[in-house]
């Protein structure tokens, strides 16, 4: 029993993973609506940061592995193994967008063809998520084995992408109407998680074993949402206070946004793994 800081390297590698994958997918879309070249230069050259926390979040990967030689060897089974599927496909959506971040900068990707390879990388990133979710899908872990895992790592996307894409975008000067549909996506997302959350907590109560119940895996559950539920709002505070005064959010309140979003969805992967439950039997009431 406790919880699941001793799983730090996973919970970086998730967070930042689903993080990026959600930044990403604002960023293509800015660049799919028609901007300037220098606005599309302005994008291209915030868009590095997005694959330095992507560097970060497999380093942290590869942590949790032991050592690189490991991380080669986790994609000798890929399309059996959930493990290698999820490396595989994080690779492939890190290879992609590296690509073309690359051939953007040196000017040598035609806008067509950028254009699809912006969808296309777009689509890799959701099947990376999706690809997280399924190593999860064990049957002998009955608080992993359920559709709150899908939940929680989507909402991840929907939660803390918006908040980075924007981040990124506002380093970037990038103005638009769009922009203003992400604080409300964080927020539907985040009313969503509560629910989520309240949810799971009351169907723990029907998971057990015959050596342990999965309410007693994390003692702390109650407080340590409350503290991921606190972090996560007063990040999207400090993303909507200026919105609601009708002023642009400064460059520093967006990175406090995404630092205390991304501490408190570390709080919220930290419940998760902290209720791994291996049994031989469960039962499921």
């Amino acid at each position: 029993m406790g919880n699941g800081w001793h799983e730090w390297p996973l919970m970086v590698f998730t967070v930042l993973g689903q993080c990026v994958v959600g930044a990403f997918i604002v960023l293509a879309i800015a660049l799919l609506t028609q901007r300037s070249k220098e606005e599309a230069r302005r994008i291209h050259l915030s868009m590095f940061f997005l694959w330095a926390l992507m560097a970060i979040a497999f380093v942290a990967s590869v942590l949790h592995l032991g050592s690189p030689l490991r991380a080669f060897n986790s994609l000798n089974r890929l399309g059996a193994s959930p493990l290698s599927n999820e490396i595989g496909s994080g690779s492939f959506f890190f290879a992609l967008g590296g690509i073309y971040w690359l051939l953007a900068m040196v000017n040598k990707m035609p806008r067509a063809l950028g254009n699809i390879w912006l969808i296309v990388t777009m689509l890799a990133g959701i099947g990376f998520v999706y690809a997280m979710c399924r190593v999860y899908e064990i049957d002998t872990v009955p608080t992993w084995d359920n559709a709150y895992t899908f939940f929680h790592f989507g909402l991840t996307v929907l939660i803390g992408g918006p908040v980075l894409g924007y981040l990124l975008l506002r380093g970037a000067n990038i103005n638009g109407c769009g922009l203003r549909l992400l604080p409300v996506i964080s927020l539907a997302a985040l009313v969503v998680s509560i629910a989520v959350v309240m949810l799971q907590s009351a169907s723990l109560a029907g998971i057990n074993s015959s050596v342990q119940a999965a309410s007693a895996l994390i003692p702390q559950y109650g407080s340590l949402s409350v503290w991921r539920l606190v972090l996560v709002i007063l990040g999207l505070g400090c993303w909507f206070c200026p919105l609601i005064m009708r002023k642009r959010p400064a460059l520093a309140s967006m990175i406090l946004a995404f630092v205390l979003v991304f501490a408190g969805e570390l709080i919220g992967r930290a419940i998760f793994y902290g209720l791994h439950m291996t049994v031989g039997m469960a039962v499921s009431g």
